[in-house]
């Protein structure tokens, strides 16, 4: 889990665009997740980029392809990165239906934020499993 870094030079235009989110358009799994996002209330203020395809570009000097595909990261308005939870914690806070989760997540407790902790554990496992989990749910028909 990293915490955001600071501005970089890559930073999307300032418009209505809070958060840059970078996945990985050729899992089918993370491409269900975007999916659900885009057509969230708020989604407006979501911009997407896959990491995988064409938007490889659009990544800054600051993150690279490989790393873009291997974690999930946003960048917020002012060029700060975030991945994993945190990222995650981000989008949610961006989403009035996910607002709640993204709170709790981002609840500071003593300077620190303990529920990001385990998410961040829980993210951590879930990625080996990616590519089974996505062979399971698409089998299922789930995505």
């Amino acid at each position: 889990m990293t915490t955001p870094t600071g501005p970089s030079p890559s930073a999307p235009p300032a418009d209505a665009t809070e958060l840059t989110v970078y996945y990985d358009g050729r899992c089918p799994l993370c491409r269900a997740e975007i999916d659900h996002y885009r057509n969230s209330r708020g989604a407006e203020r979501l911009a997407f980029v896959d990491a995988a395809g064409e938007g490889a570009a659009r990544l800054g000097p600051d993150l690279d392809r490989a790393t873009a595909l291997h974690r999930f990261h946003v960048r917020a308005r002012d060029g700060r990165l975030s991945d994993g939870a945190a990222a995650f914690a981000r989008i949610w806070l961006t989403l009035p239906g996910w607002r709640w989760l993204g709170r709790i997540l981002d609840a500071r407790l003593f300077g620190t934020r303990p529920f990001l902790i385990p998410a961040e554990a829980a993210y951590r496992l879930s990625l080996p499993l990616r590519p089974y989990l996505a062979r399971l749910l698409s089998r299922l028909r789930l995505i």
